[in-house]
């Protein structure tokens, strides 16, 4: 059995897909999106701050490596990590809303702490 969720999607279009979620993340601070990608994203967004945290520059490849902007990269090391300092994990918060109108999925914010 897979670790992950498969959402749907190939292997390439759901890498994407996440790529570009955990991005807008950590530039807008707060997403809304289904509940099932949201539990996907705090997995790889969690794992984005700790690079973060780390703040060399080998941390800093790999964020590029994975991140669609390099003004997202930079902000995660230069702003959001170091709020983060004494915290161990646990940067997310996944709140619950509504159902979608069409297809009655489930809905939730998902943001940073």
């Amino acid at each position: 059995m897979a670790e992950y969720r498969k959402l749907g999607r190939t292997s390439s279009h759901r890498e994407l897909m996440l790529r570009n979620l955990t991005t807008q993340l950590l530039q807008h601070g707060r997403i809304t999106t289904t509940e099932t990608r949201a539990k996907e994203i705090r997995k790889i967004a969690d794992k984005m701050v700790t690079l973060g945290k780390k703040g060399d520059l080998h941390a800093k490849r790999q964020a590029l490596s994975y991140l669609t902007s390099e003004t997202v990269v930079k902000n995660l090391f230069d702003e959001i990590a170091p709020k983060y300092q004494e915290r161990n994990g646990g940067y997310t918060r996944i709140i619950k809303t509504s159902p979608r109108r069409g297809d009655n999925a489930p809905m939730a914010i998902i943001e940073l702490i």
